[in-house]
């Protein structure tokens, strides 16, 4: 969310950065939200000035009441009610007013940084480098559900009988596979100096609104009946909403989080034939990261982190290579963003596993997250966060590159602890 301020002041620069997201539809709401916010300040000054006024009859009729002014006294007694009533009146309407300036703030996307490519969506993204040398082998590679049920790791029609589409039973070697994954997950970035964390998987409504954009809301997370709860889609969720209504201290920032949690979503999205499977589902588990950091530093944390997720997948040789988010692909929260594509050798391309984005001050300044500097200042901090990993997607590019011609799945010597020794899956 924008400061109201920056708006004001601002406005040219603010539909420009509409444009580039290709959401025109918004552009009315800049000139009706600074028409609220004007409207807004003349209440507050006619409030203000009502106050000073009744404050400056009380004397007056205390000074009446003193000389015996009775008949005085009670005109001004008339003054300050009509005063008062008018101040009852003009509060409730800057309540109304403020609320809708909200709504509206909380619907025009934030500033998008310079570095940001413009493009309409997905398809206009633009790599930005390869990290490993993709492969090709020259035997046929099955479909990733395939591969699993030839392991008997897979069942997918019981969870269809049990959950409907869009779950899955893990089962064997393929299950103890996939905690194996979230457990060196989970160390890697311990190793890297972030603190680990179980963060609550449910969340009440005034941290997803701090997070997430009404649009994301609407399509990802799944309500809890008579409660003022949500299931989370992703445990940054969670982990942001930590900070809550706080006030930090600078020394004590980077505040360098990494968590695992389950993760349900509504969607699942295109049904096209990659759609099949665990590409897409409503439940699944994730080692996130996230960090709240000084504005200043924003910058060289969202290096710091996507390339987490580069190493974290190299270490296990699946070549990836990552890809700039261009501004129609932004979600309106996001100052800038850059997806992690694994290889798939079956495919012979890239797909998405995992997402890093820098929010600005935009999720902070929702949640009301705030720094407290050496010099006594205060402002909004800085909140990013990206994926180490989510195994539905990382199994499907850990059995395609480690599928041997025999069949049989290597174990990458960094996993096998974490597998009981296990150098293959047979």
């Amino acid at each position: 969310m924008l400061d109201i301020k920056f708006v004001r002041m601002n406005a040219d620069i603010v539909k420009e950065n509409i444009k580039k997201k290709f959401q025109d539809e918004k552009l009315p709401l800049v000139d009706e939200v600074i028409e609220l916010d004007k409207k807004n300040r003349e209440i507050k000054q006619e409030v203000e000035a009502l106050r000073a006024e009744r404050n400056k009859i009380s004397k007056q009729i205390g000074a009446c009441m003193a000389q015996g002014k009775k008949e005085e006294a009670e005109e001004f007694k008339k003054q300050v009610q009509a005063n008062a009533d008018r101040v009852e009146k003009l509060s409730d309407e800057e309540k109304e007013v403020e609320a809708k300036i909200k709504k509206i703030m909380m619907t025009i996307p934030n500033m998008i940084d310079p570095t940001v490519p413009i493009g309409k969506d997905d398809s206009e993204n633009v790599e930005i480098e390869k990290f490993g040398e993709p492969v090709v082998p020259d035997f046929e590679i099955p479909y990733h559900t395939e591969i699993m049920e030839k392991f008997n790791g897979i069942d997918l029609e019981s969870a269809g009988k049990v959950a409907g589409n869009g779950f899955y039973y893990l089962m064997g070697d393929i299950a103890r596979l996939h905690s194996a994954v979230i457990s060196y997950a989970r160390d890697f970035m311990i190793d890297r100096g972030f603190t680990y964390c179980v963060p609550p998987f449910m969340i009440r409504s005034n941290v997803v609104t701090g997070v997430m954009s009404f649009a994301e809301m609407d399509s990802m997370m799944y309500k809890i009946e008579g409660e003022d709860l949500y299931l989370i889609g992703t445990s940054e969720h969670s982990m942001i909403g930590k900070f809550i209504d706080t006030m930090l201290e600078e020394k004590e920032l980077p505040k360098k989080l990494t968590s695992y949690s389950p993760c349900f979503r509504k969607e699942k999205g295109a049904h096209g034939i990659e759609e099949r499977g665990v590409y897409r589902i409503h439940q699944f588990e994730k080692q996130e990261m996230i960090v709240v950091c000084n504005p200043d530093e924003s910058k060289k944390w969202y290096d710091v982190m996507w390339k987490n997720t580069v190493d974290f997948f190299r270490s296990l040789d699946i070549p990836v290579r990552t890809l700039e988010c261009c501004s129609g692909d932004l979600a309106d929260l996001k100052v800038k963003s850059c997806d992690v594509e694994a290889w798939s050798p079956r495919q012979k391309k890239y797909f998405e596993v995992g997402s890093c984005s820098n929010l600005g001050d935009a999720q902070a300044r929702r949640l009301g997250i705030r720094v407290k500097g050496s010099d006594g200042s205060k402002y909004f901090a800085h909140t990013l966060n990206n994926t180490v990993t989510a195994p539905p997607r990382m199994l499907i590019a850990f059995l395609e590159n480690n599928l041997q011609a025999d069949g049989s799945v290597k174990i990458p010597e960094i996993l096998r602890p974490y597998m009981g020794g296990m150098t293959e899956i047979r």
